[in-house]
């Protein structure tokens, strides 16, 4: 996950061998012109895919119009959220993304290209954090033009009383639940996690989406653990 706007972080992250990255404009003090230069700096070596502020139209338009390989969409709780996500991320007869000149489309000379294509190649991911989405789960990932549901491990905690408990037995029960549903209708799964140890039994499971780590507490990490290693 990469919340620092410095090109040269994502450079480094994307040079490393990451599949992708998890450029974050919910949380993080991002804004628009700081995640496309972010975009720019991992250029063709990986994959970003930026999660939006909110589920709605303007974000969703222009994270896709900076180059975005696809979307994050937080708080999807419902089949009618998930009904506008998809809508709001194709371009008509699918759906109803406007059109506009940007990165993404070469900023004009590769526009017939980009819009010929879009469709079928950005990835629209949907985020289950909320205990409304995982009552709601099999109705969202029933919804066409979803390619994916992420869960949010912390949000779902939070939502049901127990802020980061996601080891908690009720949190890993509705995650089970996301997992069997999603299961169902073929819906490929995804999970944050802050430690690889912490998405090994996701992977074991059939997860395909993978979110580990944040820039800042990698950076954090590394640096503490020099002054462990110093200051004996």
């Amino acid at each position: 996950m990469v919340t620092l706007s410095s090109p040269v972080i994502a450079e480094l992250l994307s040079d490393a061998g990451f599949d992708w990255l998890f450029i974050d404009v919910e949380h993080s003090p991002l804004d628009w012109q700081a995640a496309q230069m972010l975009l720019q700096a991992a250029g063709e070596k990986c994959a970003c895919v930026v999660r939006v502020p909110l589920c709605d139209e303007i974000s969703i338009k222009k994270a896709l119009d900076i180059g975005a390989d696809g979307i994050i969409v937080p708080q999807v709780n419902s089949r009618h959220d998930a009904e506008r996500v998809a809508r709001y991320s194709k371009y008509p007869p699918q759906g109803t993304r406007g059109v506009g000149i940007a990165r993404a489309h070469g900023y004009g000379p590769r526009f017939q290209d980009y819009v010929s294509r879009a469709n079928d190649e950005v990835a629209v991911i949907v985020q289950a954090e909320h205990i409304e989405a995982v009552h709601h789960i099999h109705e969202i990932a029933s919804v066409e033009g979803i390619d994916a549901v992420l869960i949010g491990p912390y949000d779902l905690s939070t939502s049901m009383g127990m802020p980061g408990q996601v080891t908690d037995p009720a949190v890993l029960d509705a995650i089970a639940r996301v997992t069997a549903e999603c299961k169902t209708c073929n819906m490929p799964l995804g999970i944050f996690g802050m430690t690889p140890d912490a998405v090994q039994p996701y992977i074991q499971a059939g997860y395909t989406l993978i979110a580990v780590g944040v820039d800042t507490m990698l950076l954090a990490g590394a640096a503490s653990q020099i002054i462990r290693q110093l200051k004996v």
